[in-house]
């Protein structure tokens, strides 16, 4: 079994891994004290099999987020991806982005923390290269509004993640209905919408620059997988699924147009039917593991 890590450091801000709960022999559940957030957060960490925190050598990272109305707990519990990465020479991160799932800098109206994007992409890094032997090769990949953070972060840090991939993400937030779809997220969990990056007209500058589709030439040079269903419609087993997946057709077809325009390389499925659900989300997690790891160096058998 892999042994505990080293004694914890800080990141450079001060962030720190203030408990550390271990759920078996790879699997555990890290809390954070993150300025950047602005209280505690967790995230869940699967080591390799071989992992130990004495190696000389260190771990290509893959990041796996989660959707809204969830937490850092769902890949685990929705999906088989202890299973899946057993064999493979990898570790996982999930961290919370928050219960809307968007790992984001909040514009808070100008007030500090709320900045999950600070948490996931600076603070947590840090400290996994500090205490669990994380090295500099990483992917990221998300579900829903964590398809938008895996974007969204590859986009606004190049060259930090070598792929990202998205399943039925958020990936054009200036979109009018995408805009309204964002609200209705935030409304269900008690959030004034302007909370998230200000009013769509009065601050369009900040949404622009966390839109994926206005970034994307900034993913040149990423592996890239983007994945959308049609949806299910009125007759699916789930209506409400199947109207959420069709709600993002559109949307995420103008991302893909951009970096086709752009002449950036991605591998991309749409596909009939699909519902938004952890069923469609897990089979193409593992449909884009070759382009995650080709971009965590890794060979794929």
């Amino acid at each position: 079994a892999p042994a505990a890590a080293a004694g914890q450091q800080t990141a450079a801000d001060g962030a720190r891994i203030v408990a550390t709960q271990r759920l078996d022999d790879r699997t555990l559940d890290l809390t954070v004290d993150s300025p950047a957030v602005g209280k505690q957060v967790k995230a869940r960490v699967i080591l390799p099999a071989n992992w130990s925190a004495d190696a000389t050598r260190t771990w290509p990272v893959l990041y796996l987020l989660h959707g809204g109305h969830d937490d850092y707990t769902s890949w685990t519990r929705e999906t088989d991806v202890e299973q899946f990465l057993a064999d493979k020479d990898v570790l996982t991160v999930m961290p919370d982005a928050g219960p809307t799932g968007l790992p984001t800098k909040w514009w808070n109206f100008g007030q500090p923390g709320g900045d999950y994007e600070t948490f996931q992409s600076v603070e947590l890094m840090q400290l996994l290269q500090n205490d669990y032997r994380a090295g500099s090769a990483r992917a990221i990949a998300g579900v829903s509004t964590g398809g938008y953070g895996a974007m969204a972060m590859a986009a606004r840090y190049p060259g930090t993640f070598g792929a990202a991939a998205s399943y039925s993400g958020v990936l054009n937030t200036t979109d009018l209905g995408t805009a309204r779809l964002l609200g209705t997220i935030l409304a269900r969990e008690g959030i004034y919408p302007d909370m998230l990056w200000g009013n769509l007209l009065f601050n369009l500058a900040n949404w622009i620059s966390r839109n994926p589709t206005d970034q994307a030439s900034r993913l040149r040079g990423t592996q890239l997988y983007v994945s959308q269903g049609k949806g299910g419609g009125i007759f699916s087993q789930d209506p409400e699924g199947g109207i959420l997946e069709s709600s993002l057709w559109d949307q995420a077809h103008t991302f893909t147009s951009k970096l086709s325009s752009l002449g950036i390389p991605a591998t991309v499925h749409y596909y009939d039917g699909g519902v938004h659900n952890w069923p469609n989300w897990t089979q193409e997690f593992k449909a884009s593991w070759p382009v995650l790891a080709k971009g965590l160096g890794l060979t794929t058998g």
